[in-house]
């Protein structure tokens, strides 16, 4: 019989062990391709659309605080700056909490032009600057919604109500654009619209987005606006794109670390598993260790079988865990989809590394009942056998 004869039959003499390990070990697994997948996504580095040559001019103490639009022309008087547009948070609710998606007030044509990453057609664009209640959307919101050219969208504001205390706000869709981030959805509404109804905050917006002409510049540009503004009622701080978001994400706090500590634990909880299920195995099978020995195998080999009983066990408790949540990836997305948050997106390096970690722990299960089996002694071996 060969060595992977061996491993197969070993494995399968006490079936409900061996299942309930391979379960443990495809749990294991899930968890850590669900939460590494996920604390990638917060990794700012991974944020699609996000450019690090793009500058945020936000308020200086609080994200809350609402900037002068005035400031608009100082900004683009900086040298280096090559366009600028600003942003507004507005909010709402369309129909139901569950469908959640941002929606922002813009300047169209400034806007586009500093995004010039998200396309859209020129018709759209100028349909999109010259209707007051005109919004456009992402091009995954049509398909989403249902919705066409010329329906009228109601939004219910949370933050903003209108002049009259109304809350209910009513905007007229002229198109659509291909938004860089995929797998998020994006409305943008006209903000000269939603600046002469709103009921305060009239002339303010929530930050300012800069096109510099050389992102090389970008340490020198920020510097000239801050201090621009430094000694004023409405001091700034200016970062690049990329900063901001990863700033905005570690609110939440180090998702890195979170899950690194409970991946830490789920592994450390399955080591001792593997190693107390191997250990308890390599007892059982001391007499067929020594039986295996008499008929000329070799003590490496010997060591071999019973190390690779334990590697095979947890990576294919890894396969199963890691593609099983890859098999989930796309019902799993039209979830998030729903609920505004980006693309679930497992990475061919995650699942290496989930391969290598769970070989790496059936060679610390593994190891000394591996190395027990090679230094054992037929004679002794069929005494403790029996």
């Amino acid at each position: 019989m060969n060595a992977l004869g061996l491993v197969w039959a070993n494995l399968g003499s006490r079936p409900v062990r061996t299942w309930l390990t391979l379960l443990s070990v495809t749990i294991a697994f899930v968890l850590f391709t669900l939460l590494r997948t996920v604390a990638n996504w917060f990794d700012g580095d991974t944020l699609e659309g996000v450019s690090s040559a793009r500058l945020v001019v936000s308020p200086k103490y609080s994200s809350a605080d609402q900037l002068p639009i005035r400031l608009w022309d100082r900004i683009r008087g900086v040298d280096g700056v090559e366009a600028v547009t600003h942003q507004t948070w507005f909010g709402g609710v369309y129909q139901d909490p569950s469908n959640a998606f941002p929606k922002i007030a813009v300047a169209p044509r400034p806007h586009f032009q500093v995004f010039a990453d998200n396309r859209i057609d020129p018709g759209v664009l100028e349909r999109f600057a010259s209707t007051r209640t005109g919004v456009v959307v992402s091009d995954d919101m049509l398909e989403r919604f249902g919705w066409r050219i010329g329906d009228r969208i109601p939004i219910q504001a949370d933050i903003w109500p209108m002049r009259d205390g109304g809350r209910l706000w009513e905007f007229d869709l002229v198109g659509s654009f291909s938004w860089s981030d995929k797998g998020q959805s994006l409305m943008l509404l006209n903000y000269g619209y939603f600046d002469a109804v709103r009921q305060f905050g009239e002339g303010s917006v929530g930050w300012y987005s800069v096109q510099v002409d050389d992102p090389k510049r970008t340490r020198e540009v920020s510097r000239a606006i801050d201090e621009m503004f430094d000694n004023s009622a409405n001091p700034t701080e200016t970062v690049t794109e990329r900063e901001y978001y990863r700033a905005f994400l570690s609110q939440i706090g180090d998702i890195g670390l979170l899950t690194t500590g409970i991946l830490f634990a789920v592994f450390f909880t399955i080591a001792l598993l593997a190693g107390v299920t191997m250990n308890q195995a390599f007892r059982e099978r001391i007499a067929e260790l020594a039986v295996l020995k008499t008929l000329g195998f070799a003590d490496a080999r010997v060591a071999l079988v019973v190390l690779a009983e334990s590697v095979g066990l947890c990576v294919a408790g890894a396969l199963l865990g890691i593609f099983g949540t890859v098999a989930i990836e796309v019902p799993l997305n039209d979830v998030l989809v729903s609920t505004g948050i980006g693309v679930f997106d497992v990475s061919g390096e995650l699942v290496a590394v989930g391969i290598a970690l769970a070989a790496l722990l059936g060679i610390a299960a593994g190891a000394g009942p591996a190395w027990t089996a090679h230094r054992l002694g037929i004679a002794d071996a069929l005494r403790r056998g029996n």
